[in-house]
């Protein structure tokens, strides 16, 4: 069985070409972080890595270690930033694991004592409520 490679036609490679929109929190020379528009909760974003890979499967170190410190970064400021009780950072690989986008990012989700995920519906948020929340991590980032 051939393993499935890289295809640039993904919503994550079309916004790093800046060919689609998005609502940009962080970028730094290796990674970008923007809201996930379909949120499982307040402040849900991705970081996602600028260079291809489909997942952690064929991902280099290098852009590997780079996403890591990212995540890192982005769950200690979406805790600050929502006052959250805990962060779940989710990633998932290949469709049986999960994976709906074939290009490699880490869910980072604030959460908060008693409150479950919102299910996965497939709708999107309103712009003007992941515009305010990328505010908020933006803040807390400085």
């Amino acid at each position: 069985m051939t393993a499935p490679t890289y295809e640039d036609s993904n919503i994550f490679a079309k916004i790093l070409r800046g060919e689609l929109p998005a609502e940009k929190v962080y970028e730094d020379d290796n990674t970008i972080v923007i809201m996930d528009i379909m949120p499982r909760g307040e402040g849900h974003c991705l970081v996602i890595p600028k260079a291809p890979s489909r997942n952690i499967l064929d991902v280099s170190s290098d852009s590997l270690a780079a996403v890591a410190a990212t995540t890192q970064l982005m769950a200690q400021t979406v805790k600050k930033a929502f006052n959250a009780d805990g962060v779940t950072i989710q990633q998932f690989n290949e469709s049986a694991g999960g994976q709906v986008v074939f290009h490699l990012h880490v869910h980072i989700i604030p959460r908060f004592d008693g409150v479950s995920l919102k299910p996965h519906t497939g709708e999107m948020e309103n712009s003007e409520v992941l515009k305010a929340n990328a505010e908020k991590i933006r803040a807390a980032l400085s």
